[in-house]
């Protein structure tokens, strides 16, 4: 099968700072592949190279004329309406379709050759879907989520969110060759990502996508490109979401297992050259005494230990030159300390009201306990966090807190975009208090070459991270955490899921995140409408 999309050794780098290196990569027809990686890592630059959009600094691409790029913020002409624009997605199956109408004219005339280009335009029309365009569109429409969004209505008048969706519905209907996706699911709910989902599956071209959720990715993808750091570099796993994950972490066991294997060979190669050296003089002057029992045979054997100790010596040279670097720590929290509680509720809500936004008739939060707090948006699920954080008030009723129990918020937005100051830095102010805090660096939420780069340099995602270290070093009793899994990668989000499910402190979740979801085992509260539902 030849590839609808075919790269070889594309390299891009923004202002000296290289993001793809040498990559190569063929997309069959009918296959679907995920890109995964950290923020900045380099997939919206891959789809910019796939399409072109971008050139590479070197490199080449292969694609198809038919290929549609869909952005994270697509565009419309400001007077376009709905109508226009699915009348647009449509007009190469109108133009099939005037093409038939013509040859059944001339079929139905006797002209010459009508029968042959009659049987063409019948095919091509088969193929191009004629008379289910306008229902295929329809159901693009409804599966998005736009069923009931007046066709006339501008796209200027239209929010971010349903924009992204028409347009989405517009490349359902146009069905391209090669459709490239960038986070096609962030204006999604859970019906609009099944659908859509399920419309990739029916596509006959090829479907390159980026996306942070891995349910989506799980349902979509029949192949996976993982661009993160890693012993071979940007590697691609066939099969779905699920094998990436499990040949992922078999590749990380293999990978700390290597790592503890040289860090042991190290180790021994010092002592024998250090300790072999010692016992046989190596290196020194022979005194008068050893000199006169010197003889042949003793020659011999002090070059047989001399050679031995020069092969320790290269082979550790060699060791300490390529030595597998240490594999990037996981995510852990800490044990919690500092409170004390007679019964073990580490907070306590009593017929708290918020005017106009929560009431909370009851709600106790036990030490270690994990809670998944869901609704819809506008629910109230921010709310509540806020109010068991203390930064909301209750009107009414009362918000109890363990004595010394320290409950900390990560808050969807955390600002810093405009701070000057290095993640170190703010990490060491942060935690100066913490008896021996836990060094940034083996949190593994800040890579190495971002600690010490101004946070307004770093992207959302990045600055969310920082956040979470800040928290997490102080090891609260109760850690709140608002759609933790937004602007991470999917390898942290899969992290913070597995340390949360072994995390020795309280955590309340409040998410959308349906892989978090469809895999958490403590307690589950419902918000709706403002209230929240035991």
């Amino acid at each position: 099968m030849t590839p609808v999309l075919r790269a070889r050794s594309l390299t891009r780098s923004y202002d000296g700072r290289p993001v793809l290196s040498g990559l190569d990569l063929d997309v069959d027809p009918g296959h679907r592949l995920g890109v995964v990686g950290e923020n900045g890592i380099g997939k919206s630059t891959l789809l910019r190279l796939l399409a072109g959009v971008e050139d590479p600094d070197s490199g080449s691409v292969e694609r198809p004329a038919a290929l549609q790029l869909l952005a994270q913020e697509p565009t419309f002409r400001p007077a376009d309406t709905v109508a226009d624009v699915m009348a647009a997605a449509l007009a190469d199956v109108r133009a099939v379709e005037r093409v038939l109408e013509d040859a059944s004219a001339a079929l139905a005339d006797d002209r010459p050759g009508a029968a042959d280009a009659y049987a063409e335009a019948l095919l091509r029309a088969e193929l191009a879907g004629v008379w289910d365009a306008d229902r295929r569109a329809e159901l693009a429409l409804v599966g998005l989520g736009l069923g009931d969004v007046e066709p006339t209505r501008p796209t200027a008048r239209l929010s971010g969110g349903e924009r992204s969706r028409l347009a989405l519905a517009a490349l359902l209907v146009r069905s391209p060759a090669a459709v490239l996706l960038d986070e096609p699911t962030n204006h999604l709910d859970d019906a609009a990502a099944e659908y859509l989902a399920g419309a990739l599956r029916e596509l006959p071209g090829a479907v390159v996508l980026t996306s942070h959720d891995r349910v989506f990715l799980d349902e979509t993808c029949t192949g996976i490109l993982d661009l993160d750091p890693s012993l071979d570099g940007p590697t691609r796993y066939g099969g779905t979401f699920t094998d990436y994950l499990a040949a992922r972490r078999a590749e990380r066991q293999r990978w700390e297992e290597r790592w503890r294997a040289e860090r042991d060979e190290l180790a021994r190669l010092r002592h024998a050259v250090r300790v072999t050296a010692r016992q046989v003089g190596y290196g020194r002057a022979l005194g008068n005494e050893f000199k006169m029992a010197y003889d042949a045979k003793g020659a011999r054997v002090e070059q047989q230990v001399s050679r031995r100790v020069r092969d320790a010596r290269r082979r550790l040279d060699e060791l300490t030159r390529d030595q597998v670097p240490r594999p990037p720590a996981p995510l852990r929290f800490a044990v919690p300390d500092g409170w004390s509680s007679a019964d073990g509720v580490v907070l306590r809500v009593r017929d708290a009201v918020v005017p106009g936004r929560l009431e909370v008739p009851s709600f106790d939060l036990l030490a270690g306990a994990q809670v998944l707090v869901s609704g819809p948006n506008g629910a109230g699920k921010s709310t509540l966090l806020h109010l068991l954080a203390g930064d909301l008030v209750a009107a009414h009723g009362s918000v109890q807190r363990a004595g010394g129990a320290e409950v900390a918020l990560l808050e969807q937005d955390v600002g810093l975009a405009d701070d000057v100051r290095t993640p170190r830095a703010l990490f060491d102010a942060v935690t100066a208090d913490v008896p021996a805090p836990v060094r940034l660096v083996d949190l593994g939420l800040v890579a190495p070459r971002d600690v010490d780069r101004p946070l307004r340099e770093l992207s959302v995602g990045q600055r969310r991270r920082v956040v979470l270290a800040l928290l997490v070093a102080r090891t609260p009793a109760v850690l709140l955490l608002d759609e933790p899994t937004n602007h991470v990668s999917v390898r942290l989000a899969d992290e913070l899921v597995d340390a949360l499910e072994v995390s020795p402190g309280a955590v309340v979740v409040a998410t959308h995140d349906r892989w978090l979801r469809r895999r958490w085992t403590g307690e589950r509260l419902h918000v709706a409408d403002g209230r929240v539902l035991q």
